[in-house]
Parts: structure tokens; C-alpha cells; sequence
């Protein structure tokens, strides 16, 4: 059986050593436009930044072990011109014909580079290949460049803006959304754009790109950001002219639409990794994820149904993390504008809690926010902390993924020491607190407008004296039951404590003496300062 991969990437290679170990006989051969087959894609900021040393980490799997080990016949610089499927047969730039029993389309996507006014009058890069971060470096080495402006605030966005830094430039994001990383919802993401800022990343949001000159980038709104060079990361289009050309369904994007088992609409042709369209595992629509992690799992699957074995890919939830400075940012599902996109209700939850047992030195806050349909169904997840932060989605991704429920949150067992959790992990805190929502015992509030609302502090009263929200009453909650008399039944009541359980409490006492019309202020003042910076 010959079996012809185009791309050398995460899912052509994951397909092709798959396919190996279960088919020893076959003939494998990948076909890679450029001189990298590979490659650890996902650092290259950090290999731009000199986290990572060394060039040789770059190559996940050396040549010589997929030749050697794998048999598996490298054609790099070999850009396929050609699909022929009524004969089975790629054809390539020189010239050559490869023939197949099964042909996998693994081309990826290549970083868009707009066609803006001045687009080559100053110095610019893209980041998708090991030689781009070679000549990045090589640039800044040669000319002795001090100012970098990087269009783009998405992963590879962030993650170049932090690395140079790290390499003593000055560095400006910019970025036509209002906020950064797209996958966090607004209330969520405040904390990593002051993160950039507070480790010297200049931040020029809602404003995009109209233009460049010799001396910089100039926005649309005609603000001009002084640098020596630019990095373009605006986003990835799938690489899928050759497929079209050749028949193959897409969607509106160019993204090749599969089945279930990574089949395309022609016989025996497979695509796998950004370049095709994925069903959404919260929504169910088919859209483009860009993350290694899918794309490896589709190129085994792709294997094993090639040597005989039949399973569903079983769609793509989107999980992931980014390190910014000293936070982590990680998410998984979808969040509040895919959700509103899809029309698709939910409801969400917000907590503070510790990285550790608060008792055990250097725990960290760590926030945390739960998207959840009226059965208690998981949507999705963000959180946002010093630590901890991935591990915390790792195991809501997991419930999510065997179909758990909010539910299943509060009665998770997970590890337990101070050095690494609570005995109340905020897994379990999180799912308690919905939990508490969906049982009627607490309304929760979010937000900074508590228009016609009474606002009660029950934070300690020096805490309340430093600094309170303007028009708030305190009465700290240990004297609650004493002051009730205090408050009206008549009013809308907002009480919020420092992390949101004290407030939880309260709103509870309040409850249950005649105080019908309470809320309580989700992950306290603590998130209320993040909303408000």
C-alpha cells in the first residue's frame, strides 16, 4: 500500500508514525513544500527569546529517526503542484509523479499578511517556521534593533511580545480587537493585559492596522508606533489551493470539510490539522481550530482507519493555555461571544480562590470561571492565575469531555497536599458554588453597575475604610445578624466580601430573615478591582 502525506507538520507526521507501527509493509511518503519537517512550531517565541537555547531542541523528531526508525520516505522542498485523483497521482514543482493508494492532506495554514498600504517599507516577519525565528533573530543580532511592533494579540502574538522583551527590546502590541487572546472573555483577560504592561509591553487595542512606513506601523486611527520591525500575527488561513483545485469540498475559509473519520468528499483522500474545519464540541458548527494537540490526535485516527481500524474523531473543544509573564492563562469550550454567536443560553460563575492551601507559602490567586446550560451541562471554562491555572481546565476539559456536569465539578476527587491544592480544590469550590446557584440558595452578581441597588460591604471595616465601592454600606458579616434592622426589605441587596464565600454566607442570612431580593457579588472584590483596574 503506498501512502502519500502532504506536510510535514504535527498531523503528517503523527499519521505517518502511527501508520508505520501498524503497517510495517506499507510505503510512506511525506511530502514538505519547505526545508523543515517536524518542527516544535508552538516555541518558536520562546526559542526567539532564548528560553529555549538551543536550535537542535527545535526538531521534535530528527531526520534521521523518521528515515531510520520509521522508514518513512522525507521529501523536503517538494511542493505539490497537483492533485490527479481519477489516477491516484500527486504531481510536485519538479516535475516528479507520486502515485497512492491513500493520499492525506495535512498542508496546515499559512500566517495572513494583509495588504496594507506600505507593506514592505518597514522590515516585517511572520512566525510559523524555524528559519522565520532564524532570521528574526539574525535581524535583531545584525541591526542591533531596539524597537519591535507585533500586530496581532493572539497566542503567537503574545507569546513573541513576551520573548522580546526578554530579549531587551521594546516592544508594542497592537491589535484591532478590544482586548487580547480571544478565547477569554472580557472579564477574564483584564489581569493578563496588566500583566504585558506591568513587564513593559505597550498595548494599543481596538485599534488595527492601516499601514507602514520606514520609521514604524501606522494604525487606523492614525496613531504611528515607532519600531525597527514588525511581526505579523494576525491569524492563519488554511493552506488548501492545491485540494480545491482538485475538488475537494471546503468551507467558506478555504477549510477542508471532513467526516467523522477525516475522510474528504474524494476516494481515498484524508486532511487533517489547520487546514480543516472541525465540529465544534459545545456548539456542534464547523469551524477552524488551530492546536496541535487535535491535529495529532487526526492524523492517528486517520492511520488507523487507513489500516483497518474505524473510530469517530469526536470533535474539538478548543483547550489551551498561554503564558504570559508570570500568568497563565488556560481555557477550554466556548465562551460567552461564541456562545451569544451560536444562541446557545448559559449561565456562568466566577470565583477567586488559592492556588495552595493558603496556609502553605507563595500561594497564588488564581480566577475561575465556569459556562454552564440550565441541566448543569459544562460549556466551557477560563482561568487565569500565578499557578494552577492549567490544571484546573486539564480537569474541567476532562469532565467536559466524558460529558460531565457542574455536578461533577463539586464531586470531583483530585490530588490533595498544601504545596498543591485545597482539601476544597477550586474545582470543587467552583462546582459548589453552581451547585448552590442551581439549588436556589444564592443569585449571583457580575459586573460594576448596581444601579437601584443597595451595596453592602461585609468585609472587615478597615478593609471597607482603605478603599470601598462609592456609596457602599459595611457591616462586617460576623455583626450581620445583630444589624439586620439596618438594612430594607423594600431594596435590591448587593453584598460582596473579598473573594465571594463570606458574601455567600451573608446572602444566605439574609435569606432566610425576610430579605428576599439579594445578591451575591461573584469572586468579591477581588474581581471587582480586576473589572476595574
Amino acid at each position: 500500500m503506498k501512502v502519500i502525506i502532504i506536510g510535514g507538520g504535527a498531523g503528517g507526521l503523527s499519521c505517518a508514525a502511527r501508520l508505520r507501527r501498524l503497517d510495517d509493509k506499507a510505503e510512506i511518503t511525506v511530502l514538505e513544500k519547505s526545508g523543515e519537517v517536524s518542527i516544535a512550531n508552538c516555541g518558536l517565541p520562546y526559542f526567539i527569546g532564548g528560553v529555549i537555547a538551543q536550535r537542535e531542541k527545535m526538531q521534535v523528531a530528527p531526520t534521521s529517526v523518521l528515515t531510520n526508525l520509521f522508514n518513512i520516505t522525507l521529501k523536503t522542498n517538494c511542493a505539490v503542484t497537483e492533485i490527479i485523483p481519477g489516477e491516484k497521482k500527486v504531481k510536485t514543482a519538479d516535475d516528479s509523479v507520486y502515485a497512492y493508494d491513500k493520499l492525506v492532506i495535512a498542508t496546515g495554514a499559512a500566517p495572513i499578511v494583509p495588504a496594507v498600504e506600505g507593506l514592505g517599507k518597514l522590515p516585517y516577519f511572520t512566525l510559523k517556521r524555524l528559519s522565520d525565528a532564524d532570521a528574526i533573530k539574525a535581524f535583531i543580532a545584525e541591526k542591533k534593533a531596539r524597537r519591535a511592533v507585533v500586530i496581532g494579540g493572539g497566542f503567537i502574538g503574545v507569546e513573541t511580545a513576551e520573548n522580546l522583551r526578554h530579549s531587551g527590546l521594546e516592544v508594542t502590541l497592537a491589535d484591532m480587537a478590544p482586548h487580547i487572546l480571544a478565547p477569554l472573555d472580557d472579564d477574564m483577560v483584564l489581569q493578563a493585559e496588566r500583566e504585558m504592561q506591568d513587564n513593559g509591553v505597550a498595548l494599543c487595542l481596538n485599534d488595527g492596522l492601516k499601514g507602514f512606513d520606514e520609521g514604524g506601523a501606522i494604525l487606523s486611527s492614525g496613531k504611528r508606533i515607532a519600531a525597527d520591525f514588525a511581526v505579523l500575527a494576525l491569524g492563519v488561513q488554511p493552506e488548501t489551493a492545491v485540494a480545491q483545485q482538485a475538488g475537494v469540498h471546503t468551507d467558506s475559509r478555504g477549510a477542508i470539510l471532513t467526516d467523522d473519520f477525516m475522510r474528504t468528499n474524494l476516494p481515498d483522500i484524508y486532511a487533517c490539522g489547520d487546514n480543516i474545519a472541525v465540529k465544534d464540541f459545545v456548539s456542534g458548527e464547523r469551524r477552524t481550530i488551530a492546536l496541535a494537540g487535535p491535529a495529532n490526535r487526526q492524523g492517528r485516527l486517520i492511520a488507523d482507519h487507513i489500516a483497518g481500524a474505524s473510530y469517530p474523531y469526536t470533535a474539538t473543544q478548543g483547550s489551551g493555555a498561554v503564558k504570559i509573564f508570570g500568568l497563565t492563562a488556560a481555557f477550554t469550550g466556548n465562551n460567552e461571544r461564541q456562545l451569544a454567536w451560536a444562541q446557545i443560553p448559559f449561565h456562568k460563575m466566577i470565583i477567586n480562590a488559592a492556588s495552595h492551601a493558603g496556609y502553605y507559602p507563595d500561594a497564588k490567586d488564581l480566577m475561575l470561571k465556569v459556562l454552564y446550560d440550565d441541566s448543569g451541562k459544562i460549556l466551557g471554562a477560563q482561568a487565569v492565575g500565578g499557578e494552577g491555572a492549567d490544571k484546573r481546565i486539564d480537569v474541567i476539559a476532562t469532565i467536559m469531555r466524558l460529558n460531565g456536569t457542574t455536578e461533577d465539578l463539586r464531586d470531583a476527587e483530585l490530588c490533595y497536599a498544601p504545596p498543591y491544592s485545597g482539601a476544597k480544590d477550586p474545582v470543587n469550590l467552583i462546582g459548589m458554588a453552581i451547585e448552590n446557584i442551581r439549588g436556589g440558595l444564592v443569585s449571583p452578581w457580575f459586573g460594576t453597575d448596581f444601579s437601584d441597588m443597595l451595596v453592602l460591604d461585609v468585609r472587615p471595616a478597615e478593609m471597607y475604610a482603605a478603599e470601598h465601592i462609592a456609596g457602599a454600606i459595611n457591616i462586617p458579616a460576623g455583626q450581620l445578624r445583630q444589624r439586620l434592622h439596618e438594612l430594607p426589605k423594600d431594596k435590591a441587596i448587593m453584598v460582596h466580601c473579598v473573594k465571594g464565600y463570606t458574601s455567600y454566607v451573608a446572602a444566605r442570612i439574609l435569606r432566610q430573615n425576610g430579605f428576599d431580593n439579594v445578591f451575591s457579588y461573584a469572586g468579591g472584590w477581588k474581581q471587582y478591582k480586576h473589572l476595574k483596574g
